[in-house]
């Protein structure tokens, strides 16, 4: 996205409203660490999905 801004006043309020946005909170993958449990290798696993393809 390209924004064009010709004066001062458009630079202001582009900061006002980046202001009032509320930011993203970060992902948070440990929370997820363990969740899946797997008795198979998962580089075997892998392999079996990539050949599928074939």
């Amino acid at each position: 996205m390209v924004l064009v801004l010709k004066n001062s006043k458009d630079i202001k309020k582009v900061k006002e409203l980046l202001a009032e946005r509320q930011s993203k909170k970060d992902f948070d993958a440990k929370k997820f660490c363990g969740t899946l449990k797997v008795d198979e290798d998962a580089l075997v696993i892998q392999r079996r999905l990539r050949d599928e393809w074939n």
